[in-house]
């Protein structure tokens, strides 16, 4: 594909990619929850951007596996080419993060076996929106006259390990991604504690149009969780209705079998695909932000 000039997206891209996303979830009718009450499904976003070249994407082949893509994978074989990238051209992987409406939050603060109506809506049409967005930035960079791809709405994306011995893991885990991009930090039960909190979904977008990186403010990568970091909350361990949370960290077979098993009739009562947990992302204190150290 010809590339057009950089200044199809301005002077300044990465303010202008910002604006684009920040304007789409602002304005797009796709962010409410339109079978409630029509209020906001997530907040203003957060966005940053990553290096395709950034050392952790090798490293996250030993700590992920090896069927985890690099940038420079993505876009190649997401565009059609090969998998080994000869061009020496730059690669950037754009990152956000959605929060989740504070009504949302605090319907599922009071729950405590299944989430609230508001969650389930969230989780199912919430993540039709997030695709959405992520098409449209896609979009808007091919516009503009680059290569760009949504990782985990192409047939690249796969999960590994499902229905096996040890834990399922994708071909591109987007939470990782956003450690590249200085977005926040792992917690106990596997989420991701951002400046906006840990009740958020998020999303990414690989292209070839360089953009300046954000910094890796943390010291260790679980460094907003307080069990992790300095041994105390474990607030999570007691809002799990599965138990699936413990000091030895996250069981996913646990969670995946009460989410998706459990919690099936709920499906049908709150009329959605997928119906979703997030106890352990409410009524916790990392639920709307990173929290003050104790120690």
């Amino acid at each position: 594909m010809p590339h057009t000039s950089r200044s199809a997206l301005g002077a300044d891209p990465e303010s202008q990619l910002r604006a684009c996303i920040e304007t789409f979830v602002r304005e797009s009718p796709a962010n409410c929850l339109q079978r409630l009450d029509g209020g906001p499904i997530f907040e203003a976003p957060l966005v940053a951007y990553a290096s395709g070249d950034d050392p952790l994407f090798r490293r996250y082949k030993e700590i992920i596996g090896p069927f985890h893509l690099t940038p420079r994978e993505v876009l190649r074989l997401g565009a059609g080419g090969p998998a080994e990238d000869t061009s020496g051209g730059g690669v950037s992987v754009i990152c956000w993060v959605l929060p989740i409406a504070r009504s949302t939050r605090e319907s599922n603060r009071t729950q405590r076996e299944e989430p609230s109506v508001r969650w389930a809506h969230t989780r199912h049409y919430g993540e039709q929106f997030n695709d959405a967005l992520r098409r449209h930035v896609v979009e808007t960079l091919r516009g503009a006259g680059y290569l760009a791809v949504a990782p985990v709405i192409s047939p690249l994306f796969k999960i590994h390990g499902e229905g096996i011995s040890h834990p399922p893991a994708s071909t591109w885990s987007e939470r990782h991604v956003l450690y590249v991009a200085g977005l926040g930090t792992f917690s106990l039960s596997d989420g991701f504690i951002t400046a906006r909190g840990i009740a958020m979904r998020c999303g990414s977008v690989v292209t070839d149009l360089p953009l300046r990186p954000g910094t890796q403010p943390y010291a260790a990568h679980t460094a907003n969780c307080l069990y992790l970091s300095e041994g105390t909350c474990g607030a999570c361990i007691a809002r799990c209705p599965a138990g699936a949370i413990s000091a030895a960290g996250h069981d996913k077979q646990k969670c995946q079998a009460y989410t998706y098993g459990a919690l099936l009739p709920w499906r049908e009562r709150y009329q959605v695909d997928v119906v979703g947990c997030g106890l352990c992302q409410t009524g916790v204190p990392c639920e709307e932000e990173i929290p003050a150290k104790t120690r």
